[in-house]
């Protein structure tokens, strides 16, 4: 668990200080990057011989874990590298304070909930799940993109259609995901099979959250740089200061050249995101749809046939087999 701790913290370091805090041929970048490669093989040295391993290395021989758990990443990347900037974008474009931003962002989250059940729902029913996912990462991409599209005199509206369509695409995909993983392995290790995957998610989500930052700092910067002169700039309290509030408080001139930089700065980065939507998308049409399981009973008895001899030898017996029909049951 150190190991793994140590790998994960040095990659999304690398992502955040990255072309922002130091060059990425810096000794601090490529040390990074050593540590990150060095624990991530010690990690997987340590697990192979690992009695009870945090990660069984097994679980990556299984295909639809792998495709699940990188279309799981990439969707992580886009859904936090969005909710972790959104409010700040609103607040600074649009103008409102913190709690209209969020609530701005409410419809979003709202129609994820509600498409996430409704999925769950009809997904129970029929117990086809496939094709839900590869929509919602579709749905994600035409978001993102669309996101991108935004200027500094967008409605307002127009924008929280765009991040309700994104909520839609979340909400078919990101739980059915996590469906399949749990569907593809066997009752006794499906808790940690969820678990891995929820870790790559969250490892997604860390890196999309940092690679957006660093993106939207450093093109922040150059705009800035290159459309103010550097006494206007100053007289804000200079770039750590930009904060909405002090924004709204400059000259008519200069906020808006900010605003409209700060706009610059960040859309471009959604249309960056919008390419791992679709990789998604493309890796879930490769996962093999098996039957969904609605019991946990017979999951059980063929469980402890493989560990019981006894009980695996009931199971190939006659139902008209009383005796030993009972003595296995009394077993598992």
């Amino acid at each position: 668990m150190t190991l793994l701790a140590i790998a994960t913290t040095a990659i999304v370091l690398v992502t955040s200080f990255g072309g922002r805090t130091y060059d990425w041929g810096s000794v601090q970048i490529i040390g990074l990057c050593v540590v990150t490669v060095v624990a991530a093989v010690s990690f997987v040295l340590v697990e192979r011989r690992a009695a009870e391993p945090v990660m069984p290395l097994h679980l990556f021989g299984s295909r639809t874990f792998n495709l699940t758990t990188i279309a799981g990443m990439l969707t992580g990347v886009g859904l936090f590298g969005v909710i972790g900037y959104m409010p700040t974008y609103l607040q600074m474009v649009a103008s409102v304070d913190a709690t209209e931003a969020g609530l701005l962002t409410a419809p979003m989250m709202l129609v994820m909930l509600v498409t996430s059940t409704a999925t769950g729902f009809v997904v129970s029913r029929t117990g086809r799940y496939k094709w839900y996912p590869v929509a919602g990462s579709v749905l994600i991409a035409i978001a993102l993109y669309l996101l991108s599209t935004l200027a500094f005199d967008t409605s307002i509206w127009v924008t929280v259609c765009y991040l309700a369509l994104l909520g839609l695409g979340l909400g078919l995909s990101m739980q059915i995901i996590v469906l399949m993983v749990q569907n593809a392995f066997p009752l006794r290790i499906v808790g940690t099979a969820t678990a891995a995957n929820n870790y790559f998610r969250q490892v997604g989500a860390s890196l999309g959250t940092a690679v957006v930052g660093s993106m939207f700092t450093t093109r922040l910067l150059d705009l800035l740089a290159e459309r103010l002169p550097a006494d206007a700039l100053a007289s804000g309290g200079g770039s750590n200061s930009l904060t909405p509030a002090a924004v709204a408080e400059l000259p008519d001139q200069i906020h808006d050249v900010i605003v409209g930089a700060y706009n610059d700065a960040l859309t471009p980065a959604f249309l960056v995101m919008m390419p791992l939507a679709v990789v998604g998308a493309v890796l879930l049409l490769f996962v093999r749809e098996v039957p969904l399981r609605t019991t946990v009973e017979k999951d059980a008895v063929a469980e402890a046939a493989e560990i019981d001899g006894e009980t695996a030898v009931y199971l190939e017996r006659r139902e008209d087999d009383a005796p030993a029909k009972d003595a296995a049951e009394a077993r598992v």
